[in-house]
């Protein structure tokens, strides 16, 4: 019984180490942690009211911050980075930099209310917590510490020895990609309808979660307990819908499940009349994902919705650019 254990503790230990001294993908999970970095520092630098948008790939993708934010006359940045990346990471991160009279517009992918909490502890972004400056990791409750140490596989170590040596070439490196990929706003670029991955959208589908899904999701309680501690701080949050395709039916109570997660902790909560919702021919590579000039179009669309329950937030717009959508199909 003795060996047993003892084989069990080397065997923690060997995975400890190994996790700890291995970078862990630097390039498919590297390219995220900078994407984190730079947002936050963005973040760090923009003047108060500011306008930030908060979601998975939704975010960049299918919302334009530059379009959004001049259309409001805001300060802009656009801090989604993927579903998969937790919400309470994101939340620390991102949280130190919003302040008082700023404004965060939060249009979720589903998936992020309805993940649990074990879920969630595993985490891919659990390689890139190891790799965060000691007072922010502790922050963290216990499992979500000890879910980062063990989020890692021995599939993530073989990818890892793939990726180190061609980082290290220089040929392809997180920084290159982040910046062929976003521009100074954060969001998504080069996405345009002429290199959409039509195969893929045409595989594409999925059931959305319903009301009672919605409702005892382990994110949900994040988002709730982030919304009320914002707005009590004088942070106007406000939820709303990420993009998919049209053909894909959204249950009434799946809607009014994620609204009164925000207006139930002082936020507020705005949809467009086609929910959001766009023939598959506008979007790139997946449901959320728009293409270019879509992701504009769709932008202008929320820009006018925002600026109806945010006018002692914004001053006149500087400047028409409404134009930049006229060749989306939809």
């Amino acid at each position: 019984m003795l060996k047993l254990i003892g084989c069990c503790v080397l065997s923690l230990l060997i995975y400890i180490v190994a996790i700890r001294l291995i970078p862990i993908r630097p390039l498919s999970l590297g390219d995220l942690n900078l994407e984190i970095v730079d947002k936050a520092v963005r973040l760090a630098h923009l003047p108060t009211p500011k306008l930030i948008i908060l979601a998975g790939s939704n975010g960049p993708y299918s919302h334009s911050c530059m379009v959004i934010g001049n259309m409001l006359n805001l300060p802009c940045e656009n801090a989604g980075i993927a579903v998969g990346i937790g919400l309470d990471d994101l939340f620390a991160i991102y949280g130190p930099e919003i302040h008082s009279g700023d404004v965060v517009y939060m249009p979720l992918e589903t998936a992020e209310y309805i993940i649990t909490r074990s879920q969630n502890d595993a985490n891919p972004d659990g390689s890139i917590l190891l790799e965060r400056n000691g007072a922010t990791f502790r922050r963290f409750p216990l499992d979500r510490i000890i879910g980062a140490f063990f989020s890692n596989s021995f599939l993530d170590l073989v990818e890892s020895a793939v990726e180190i040596p061609v980082a290290g070439s220089g040929i392809v490196s997180a920084s290159k990609l982040i910046g062929r990929e976003y521009n100074t706003y954060g969001d998504r670029i080069g996405s345009s309808l002429a290199t959409a991955d039509q195969s893929i959208l045409a595989r594409a589908s999925r059931k959305e979660p319903d009301g009672a899904q919605i409702a005892r999701g382990y994110g949900s309680d994040l988002v709730r307990h982030f919304v009320a501690t914002e707005t009590q701080d004088g942070i106007a949050v406000i939820g709303g819908l990420p993009t998919d395709f049209e053909t894909i039916p959204l249950p009434a109570d799946t809607i009014l499940a994620i609204r009164s997660i925000y207006v139930e902790n002082g936020g507020r909560f705005v949809v467009l009349d086609n929910l959001s919702r766009y023939p598959r021919a506008d979007f790139y590579d997946s449901e959320d994902h728009l293409a270019q000039p879509c992701q504009y179009k769709h932008s202008i669309a929320i820009a006018g919705l925002l600026s109806q329950v945010l006018r002692r937030h914004l001053r006149p717009p500087t400047s028409d650019i409404s134009r930049i959508a006229a060749t989306c199909p939809a």
